[in-house]
């Protein structure tokens, strides 16, 4: 039976099912919930908790060791299986390999402590073969739990709630903006062409899988476009300034992003801080990278809680929902009223798009 998979029918590559071990939040679930498993089962066997605290203390550098070098190994298989979409792996040796790497990975461990005479007496009298069949039932227990996990985010609450967002900014947006184009279609017909054509990008994208990602430019691109729109129809009073310099354009033609992750930010910007507003007001959008991470600023000016909150609450949710899915613990979104300044501050992996 080949390793390789198709695409589906929607032409997206296989679905990569070996846990995300470079996320930090799944190597602390897995961490914890080894280090909890073999606590409780060396308390049972022991039928002491003195006697099986110490066990336990005595043998957790091989649990340990077996658990970060079974992560470091899942990691760097997920990241060939992301990065070369050439390397394909079907559904059910993905699950295997879940399996054999931790497997593999505590049988050579406790090998290892067993040979040292000192080292083995502490760990117990475990062969090596207990260690590997121990290692893979937690890597199979592990791999389900956040196969499980994925499917339950994804994709019946995030693209219903995407599917709702996107129904809720559409009408609205599309009237507008056409009305915007009309209007200078005698005038300026050179810019009511640009606007239609912004105005498709932005339909194409409204219309693409949630699931999808684009690069950072791209994102920041379609953001620029949906700007320019509102520019024609708010006139002076929309001013947007974008701060690029903590960001190079390596960075920028790399860094995937969930697409519509920066539009709708822009857009309740646009809708809570600049249309209640009278005279021309400010949007502040600052784009940079420290270390491993994007960080997104978008300021608007706070006009006070009104009704609309609602509406913006949801959008801000919804993005929060993707970025958990995506990205687990390793994202934040975080909103801050005061001064007269809403701010929304995103922060995320950067990670690079297939080579």
């Amino acid at each position: 039976m080949p390793l390789s998979a198709a695409p589906d029918q929607a032409g997206r590559p296989p679905e990569i099912l070996i846990p995300d071990c470079c996320n930090i939040g799944v190597v602390f679930r897995t961490l914890i919930g080894v280090n909890a498993a073999v606590f409780i089962g060396m308390l049972v066997q022991a039928r002491d908790w003195g006697r099986g605290a110490v066990e336990f203390v005595e043998s957790s550098m091989v649990i340990e060791l077996a658990c970060l070098w079974s992560l470091f190994l899942m990691c760097g298989l997920r990241q060939i299986l992301r990065r070369s979409p050439a390397v394909q792996l079907a559904p059910w040796a993905q699950r295997a390999a879940s399996a054999i790497l931790p497997a593999a990975v505590t049988g050579t461990v406790v090998h290892m402590f067993t040979l040292s005479s000192s080292l083995g007496d502490s760990f117990g009298s475990m062969s090596a073969e207990e260690g590997m069949l121990l290692g893979g039932l937690f890597g199979v227990i592990f791999q389900h739990y956040f196969e499980l996990r994925t499917r339950a985010f994804s994709p019946a609450l995030v693209e219903a709630r995407l599917q709702a967002l996107q129904a809720r900014i559409r009408p609205h947006f599309l009237f507008n903006s056409l009305n915007a184009a009309l209007s200078l279609i005698r005038t300026e017909p050179r810019q009511a062409e640009n606007t239609l054509e912004d105005l498709a990008d932005l339909i194409r994208v409204l219309m693409s899988d949630p699931r999808s990602m684009t690069t950072l430019d791209n994102e920041i691109r379609l953001s620029r476009q949906y700007l320019s729109i509102e520019k024609i129809r708010l006139g002076e009073r929309l001013q947007v300034q974008w701060d690029m310099d903590g960001v190079d354009e390596d960075v920028l033609r790399k860094a995937q992003v969930p697409v519509l992750l920066l539009q709708p930010l822009l857009e309740n910007a646009v809708r809570y801080g600049v249309e209640p507003a009278v005279q021309p007001v400010q949007v502040q959008v600052s784009v940079g990278r420290t270390l491993d991470k994007i960080e997104v600023l978008v300021v608007n000016p706070f006009h006070g809680v009104s009704a609309a909150v609602s509406g913006n609450r949801m959008a801000l949710d919804n993005i929060r929902e993707r970025l958990a899915l995506l990205y687990d613990v390793e994202a934040q979104l975080v909103t801050s009223a005061g001064s007269g300044r809403f701010e929304v501050r995103l922060r995320f992996p950067y990670v690079k798009g297939p080579a």
